[in-house]
């Protein structure tokens, strides 16, 4: 079987020197623990990339294999890290249970030491998965075996890395990094194992530079302080605002954190922040304390060979050049929480992210406790990266389709939005995207008409807006009512256009490649000109199986011209660009 292995460093947030990847080939089993097949690791046996490619439903599947630790690992602790396992998985070393997970969006680990031995030691996996019971955190995975509408092949077992980390009996447990803008300073709140009378170094630099640094005994086992940025590096720019992150400059600051206890170094790790800030006020989405408007894409997060797995670290860059190239400045990741990679690479490149929990799609006491459970690991998660402006814990109604009417539902969305400003008050947060909000940042709104004219009428002002029903649907639900909310069209367009022999189907269908643009200006100028409106995310960057209303198909091969997609996004019109280009001779004629 040939090996697609994906060996980058799976948490560039939080970087040691040393660790393992135990991606690759493992043994692997269907129903019962026979071993019988082979499977690359991370992509799930569904997709062509594990070498298996079987669309069949199996409720339990066994995952093994074997390893041996460097010598120069003996004497410390030995972390097991896994990225994301779908769904239920009990993870055993060495014929030891060392840990039961439940969630298949968010990563966990465990500290697998007093269960190793000094040679080969052997790791397996039995992983459940419930394909037809819809109050589980399925997102887009559809509970039939065949694809059909809006719901893609489902992903069972390991789809993200799985690797292995080495730390001293004293280390670095968890550090959360606040960009304090206004302050011009950073916060950082730290967890730390057996740390008492350490030392905690801490060192942020910009190229190369030292911006600020501090030194605190811990005394607990957690704890928090603040760096200032020194006026010397500051006055390396013309003003702060030349330090900010933001999609036009992704400017990031480097943070070496050192654990000491006097010449004793226990611990060491690299990471990075971007000094941005997200804010709404009277009305106005803010980013670095100016209005910002977000031209977004929603991203499915599929590929063709590995489903939710990107083949390669390379995939990810290719989406956000191919996004940033057509004029969007970011993505709302839809129904899935990404690779972190993903994330880091919109981090250094300048892409927004909406960072979105896959949802369940029946309202229970499961449904509830699995959501906050994988909320709470999401933001734990990735917290430090600026990339991130807002969170959107529901989508559509799915898990609250009696929202409407039921207290319990509303009450649900209402905890949804307060658990997650009490994690992090630092972001936005949608409630439910797209229409029956009950408490929520912004005003989002998903409405895939097709026609310019009633778009443009529909959003010539805040009273037209709040007089329609997406779908059918209140925007609003319960005691709530629009207070001001920033408002965004989060989801629109979806216009399908068939490129090569795959058959779909979109919301509104393009004949050509003229057609295609025409249809995409139609439903984006209005948006564009209307003074209400602060953002939007068209439907969406590629194809998806059965679904052929992406800007580029499904293998990424563009439709039409990035170029005129980008001119559209940017307002530009054909009189204008002849225009434009005529000044631009007359001027070069009068320089010769």
């Amino acid at each position: 079987m040939e090996q697609a292995f994906r060996a980058e460093y799976p948490r560039p947030q939080f970087v040691r020197a040393e660790w393992m990847t135990l991606n690759g080939t493992w043994d692997f089993a269907f129903d019962e623990e026979v071993y019988d097949k082979k499977i690359n690791v991370p992509f799930t046996y569904e997709s062509k990339l594990s070498g298996i490619e079987k669309r069949e439903f199996h409720e339990k599947i066994w995952y093994r294999r074997a390893f041996e630790l460097p010598e120069s690992w003996k004497g410390k602790r030995i972390i097991l890290h896994f990225g994301a396992v779908d769904y239920e998985c009990q993870v055993i070393v060495n014929g030891n249970n060392v840990m039961n997970h439940v969630g298949g969006q968010s990563s966990f680990s465990a500290d697998i030491t007093e269960f190793l031995s000094d040679c080969e030691n052997e790791l397996k996996l039995c992983v459940k998965d419930f394909h037809h019971e819809l109050d589980i955190v399925r997102g887009k995975q559809f509970w039939k075996e065949k694809s059909e509408s809006i719901f893609y092949t489902t992903t069972t077992g390991i789809w993200q890395s799985v690797w292995l980390e080495p730390v001293s009996c004293k280390y670095i447990q968890k550090i959360h990094i606040t960009p304090l803008l206004d302050e011009k300073s950073v916060r950082f709140s730290y967890e730390a194992k057996h740390s008492q009378n350490c030392m905690l170094e801490t060192v942020v630099s910009f190229n190369g530079i030292e911006a600020g640094s501090f030194s605190t005994k811990m005394n607990n086992r957690k704890g928090e302080f603040t760096v200032r940025i020194e006026e010397e590096v500051l006055g390396c720019w013309n003003t702060v605002e030349d330090l900010v992150w933001s999609p036009e400059n992704p400017r990031l600051f480097d943070v070496a954190f050192t654990l000491k206890e006097d010449e004793t170094i226990w611990d060491s790790a690299q990471s990075y922040f971007g000094m941005r800030k997200v804010a709404v006020e009277n009305g106005k989405f803010l980013l670095n304390n100016r209005p910002y408007y977000q031209k977004l894409l929603l991203d499915q997060g599929y590929w063709p060979e590995g489903l939710l797995t990107a083949p390669s670290d390379e995939s990810f860059v290719k989406d956000i050049q191919i996004a940033k190239e057509m004029g969007f400045n970011g993505v709302r990741k839809h129904q899935k929480v990404e690779d972190p990679r993903f994330l880091y690479h919109a981090d250094r490149m300048g892409f927004l992210v909406w960072g979105e929990m896959a949802s369940g799609y029946c309202y229970s006491g499961r449904l509830v406790e699995d959501t906050v459970n994988e909320w709470m690991r999401e933001i734990e998660r990735d917290y430090n990266h600026p990339c991130i402006v807002a969170w959107t814990p529901l989508n559509e109604s799915w898990g609250v389709l009696e929202v409407a009417h039921s207290k319990e539902q509303q009450n649900f969305c209402k905890a949804m939005y307060a658990l997650i400003k009490s994690l992090d008050s630092t972001r936005v947060v949608i409630d439910n995207d797209g229409w029956e909000h009950v408490e929520t940042d912004l005003l989002t709104i998903h409405d895939y008409e097709p026609e310019k004219e009633i778009l443009a009428k529909r959003y010539s002002s805040i009273e037209r807006i709040l007089q329609e029903q997406p779908a059918g649907r209140s925007l609003y639900v319960g005691n709530s009512h629009y207070r001001n909310e920033p408002v965004f069209v989060t989801e629109f367009g979806g216009i399908s256009f068939q490129k090569d022999s795959t058959e779909g189907w979109g919301y509104s269908a393009a004949s050509s490649e003229e057609d295609f643009v025409r249809r995409y200006r139609n439903v984006v100028q209005p948006l564009l000109e209307s003074e209400c409106v602060q953002g939007f995310c068209y439907t969406q960057l590629t194809d998806v199986e059965q679904e052929i209303n992406g800007l580029y198909t499904y293998d990424r091969k563009a439709k039409v011209d990035p170029e005129q997609i980008r001119k559209v996004n940017e307002n530009i019109h054909e009189d204008e660009e002849v225009k434009r280009d005529s000044l631009s001779k007359i001027e070069c004629e009068a320089v010769e």
